[in-house]
């Protein structure tokens, strides 16, 4: 079966073999139901606080402060709904570039009396420091900025916003789903700075889909979402996805245990794969700021980014447009706008995100692919002209 080269790693990443076989026992002959009493129960039971104690060891939290979810999305969610649940309606501010799982509910929350704030980014994709002390000085309920985005790479400092906002009187939340196995996160150091809570998600670093965490102070009050028998200490009701949760808890030990070659070894391919793209006369978005080390955000000139990911997925290629996922909307990337990128040049961004599978060839070869797919693109322009 054909079987593009992948470089999409900041959508999913492939599952980690040694995560599948801690998994694999709890989609068989281990199939009790964590809440039951007997020992098929009370097995399942003890996997689910393993891997609790897994995740939180991942990120230098205490395990009473996770929370599983079924993913980031349903955690960011359950942040920002739940935690606005506990108060008057007020304004929720978060940063332009936000995941639509952020910002969507916040719009839902506009909807039901809220006020919605988005803070202004810079042309290299941070929060700009006055638009976000206007805002502050709006005394915000809720705040969410992302601690690294899909898109760009682009780090927000996120332990200097944090503070800002704990003496503005707001409740600040960072999703760092896309940080999360590609740079240190430290919750203890983040919540002493002011993060009441952060979002990971499993299928981002190796682990299944179908899980997630929100790690939160265990201070902050959050309704629940979902209400039933009182899983997750009431927060989260349902029958747990044992294999999935031993799986993300797996992933979180394997992604912590490899994180510096992790960082060094996508460094030096980002930047072989950057100075090509130089070379053939790519923009990079957000490429002066501090970024992920392996994410790439590109655009070539009078090249179309749908077209172009479409060609090179058939030349053998796996990578990601940045312009809607609908064809019924041409408009481009909500975070190139945000960053005032010119509506032509976001169009035709290309976004390349780099994962430990891939090695020197990988990207040389798509260095290759792509000179000669733009030159073929080219061709065809100045025939149709």
């Amino acid at each position: 079966m054909f079987a593009p080269v992948y470089l999409d790693h900041n959508a999913t990443t492939p599952i980690d073999p040694r995560v599948l076989e801690r998994m694999r026992p709890w989609l068989s002959e281990q199939f009790g139901n964590a809440s039951s009493r007997h020992e098929y129960g009370r097995a399942a039971r003890r996997a689910i606080d393993e891997a609790r104690e897994q995740v939180a060891a991942a990120v230098g939290a205490h395990s009473t402060e996770i929370v599983f979810t079924s993913g980031g999305s349903e955690a960011n969610n359950l942040f920002i709904k739940g935690a606005a649940a506990w108060y008057r309606p007020g304004i929720v501010a978060v940063s332009a570039i936000e995941h639509p799982c952020v910002m969507r509910p916040a719009e839902q929350l506009a909807r039901h009396g809220w006020t919605l704030r988005r803070i202004g980014v810079g042309a290299e994709g941070r929060v700009q420091a006055g638009d976000y002390s206007a805002v502050l000085a709006e005394k915000p309920v809720l705040v969410s900025v992302m601690a690294a985005n899909n898109e760009t790479g682009v780090l927000q400092d996120v332990a200097s916003l944090a503070p800002e906002a704990r003496k503005a009187g707001a409740v600040f939340h960072t999703d760092a789903v896309q940080a999360f196995g590609k740079i240190p996160i430290d919750f203890r150091a983040l919540n002493a700075a002011g993060v009441y809570a952060l979002t990971l998600s499993a299928h981002k670093i190796g682990g299944p889909k179908g899980a997630g965490a929100l790690v939160m102070d265990k201070r902050l009050e959050l309704e629940p979402l979902i209400a039933g028998g009182g899983h997750e200490r009431g927060l989260r009701s349902g029958t747990e996805n044992v294999a999935a949760i031993v799986g993300f808890g797996a992933a979180c030990e394997f992604a912590a245990e490899r994180l510096a070659v992790t960082q060094r070894q996508l460094s030096d391919l980002r930047g072989a794969l950057e100075d090509g793209l130089l070379r053939m006369g790519a923009m990079l978005f957000g490429s002066g700021a501090l970024r992920l080390p392996n994410t790439t955000y590109f655009s070539l000139p009078n090249i179309d980014g749908e077209t172009l990911v479409g060609q090179l997925d058939r030349a053998g290629y796996a990578v990601a447009s940045g312009a809607a996922c609908s064809s019924a909307n041409p408009e481009p990337s909500h975070v190139l706008r945000a960053m005032g990128i010119e509506p032509g040049l976001a169009r035709g961004a290309v976004r390349v995100s780099l994962g430990a599978g891939n090695n020197d060839k990988h990207v040389q070869g798509f260095l290759d692919t792509l000179r000669e797919t733009v030159a073929k693109l080219h061709g065809m322009t100045a025939l149709v002209a």
